[in-house]
């Protein structure tokens, strides 16, 4: 049986043909009769990293592909230009659970084609708890009448409520839950107006390099959730899969290409992250590498995963009803054409 990469690389090769790309010699760069425009919405996160390396790399140009790169300071800004027609695909780190209740409110409207996370088993930081470096609070058990900061949007939003519900705390009425851009959550800590940050990679990175702040916690949302933890997704717009089939295809296959160099070589790329990202070069080395699953090599662990988190969304009343995530992730078939 063929990975679903294999079949989405005739897919590409087919594209390219249609596409009139050739390569002029062997020493010089392929030539594109047409550049297509592809829109895109990202964060500024270490999920996002594939993305950075796909930029750097040039690896958009060599499939023909003009990049409009849009970056963003919440979640919800992604899915919300995603829904509105101002972008094709939100890149590794777009929301994994925002995406699913815009496809409940706008059923149709994405595939998923890779998910982004961290764990504990396979010792990947994707979030965690952040306080000042004398502070007392050593679990979202100890954040009783404190003030709990989290990315902006409704599903860091649930995914802290989780965490509260699951420390034995009300997330209603034991614990004040705000939201703060990623770039405000150290300063924020650091400043006292809020006890702490559930935060993503590199926040947790960036507070300890500062000394402004700790992880109080490393991956408290794997220990809760599920274990790897997805909270970040690429995703495609169903829109543009059905207008643009093979330029789709092309921007998936792109994407594999970056999370295969990424896992392979991180410390080669990681010096590009201070480019997109808040994170300084003189912290590089403090830098976590981030859990990266691209389309051809998604299995059963990821999808349960996957599936265990977008769970909550029905637990604390978003959803209205349960969603089978394996009916919203992208399939070879949905790339034919």
């Amino acid at each position: 049986m063929s990975k679903p990469g294999e079949n989405i690389m005739k897919t590409f090769l087919s594209a390219l043909a249609v596409a009139g790309v050739t390569a002029a010699s062997a020493g010089q760069a392929m030539a594109c009769d047409k550049m297509e425009k592809v829109t895109s919405a990202w964060l500024p996160i270490m999920q996002t990293t594939a993305y950075y390396v796909a930029l750097e790399e040039k690896l958009f140009e060599k499939a023909c592909i003009e990049i409009i790169s849009n970056k963003m300071q919440s979640p919800n800004h992604i899915i919300d230009a995603l829904v509105g027609g101002r972008a094709d695909f939100g890149p590794p780190g777009a929301a994994a659970g925002i995406a699913m209740l815009a496809e409940e409110k706008f059923p149709g409207t994405f595939k998923v084609f890779g998910l982004q996370g961290g764990g504990i088993k396979i010792d990947r930081i994707n979030d965690g708890l952040i306080v000042k470096p004398d502070s007392g609070i050593e679990s979202f058990a100890d954040l009783k009448g404190k003030t709990l900061g989290h990315v902006p949007g409704i599903q860091w939003r649930t995914i802290s409520k989780k965490m509260v519900k699951a420390a034995g705390l009300d997330p209603d009425k034991d614990v004040t839950l705000t939201d703060l851009a990623v770039a405000m959550q150290v300063p924020a800590v650091a400043g006292g107006s809020v006890d702490a940050t559930l935060s993503l990679e590199p926040v947790g990175s960036i507070a300890v390099a500062s000394g402004k702040a700790k992880r109080a916690m490393t991956n408290p949302v794997a220990s809760v959730i599920a274990d790897p933890f997805y909270s970040g997704a690429a995703v495609l717009t169903t829109k543009f899969m059905k207008e643009r089939p093979e330029v789709a295809a092309k921007v998936v296959e792109v994407i594999d290409e970056a999370i295969d160099l990424v896992n392979a070589d991180f410390e080669k790329y990681k010096v590009i992250i201070p480019k997109y990202t808040a994170i300084q070069e003189s912290q590089l080395d403090l830098l976590a590498q981030p859990y990266l699953r691209p389309f051809y090599d998604l299995n059963e662990t990821d999808l349960n995963s996957y599936q265990a988190f977008v769970d909550i969304f029905y637990e604390f009343g978003v959803m209205k009803e349960k969603m089978n995530v394996r009916e919203k992730m992208l399939k070879k078939e949905d790339l034919a054409g």
